[in-house]
């Protein structure tokens, strides 16, 4: 199926939210085997922000075209060490609250939990104000309560980290990099 991809592997997954899109997408870039996993709502974003997914070889970029999220099946199989959501748009958050998983992004953090593997949110909404960086330039941002309960709620997961900035993400990303490399020999020896 991987051919001669390393795994496990980071899965990066992004959804319909413009907060933030641009840096979470230049982070995915600093990455090494990574999958993309592009919801139909982050492809309307992508044109948006006039992004192409040039990726380099050691990545592979997997679109939202099938009802069942076929791509989600490598979660069973060890493909994955990580799963990145991010930026995670209000609707991702609420779903991924519910337990619904009905999109690629939402298959994917439901089949993470299923096989245990960690995943780190960006959550879009997490403050009743936030300044954001849309296409044409910076706007204000008032998320309504239930979006913030939701991305409350969604801390509480197991295995879950939700992050708040792009500076927890990066962070987030770098603790999670320690233990994956510091875990590489043990899965080995």
């Amino acid at each position: 199926m991987l051919g001669n991809l390393n795994t496990p592997r980071w899965a990066w997954v992004l959804t319909g939210s413009g907060h933030f899109f641009t840096e979470s997408f230049q982070l995915i870039h600093e990455l090494e085997h990574c999958d993309v996993f592009v919801s139909k709502a982050a492809n309307e974003v992508l044109r948006m922000y006039k992004l192409k997914l040039d990726f380099p070889d050691t990545m592979r970029v997997l679109h939202d075209r099938t009802a069942s999220a076929a791509p989600v099946g490598a979660f069973y199989h060890g493909v994955y060490h990580t799963v990145v959501v991010a930026p995670a748009s209000s609707n991702t958050v609420a779903k991924c609250v519910l337990g619904i998983s009905d999109t690629l992004a939402t298959n994917v953090f439901a089949q993470a939990g299923k096989c245990r593997v960690p995943s780190i949110v960006f959550a879009c909404d997490t403050a009743p104000e936030l300044e954001t960086m849309a296409p044409h330039g910076l706007v204000k941002v008032y998320p309504r309560g239930i979006d913030l309960e939701n991305t409350e709620k969604l801390k509480s997961f197991e295995r879950t980290r939700v992050v708040e900035s792009l500076a927890d993400l990066r962070a987030a990303i770098r603790e999670r990099q320690a233990e994956v490399s510091h875990a590489e020999p043990n899965r080995h020896g």
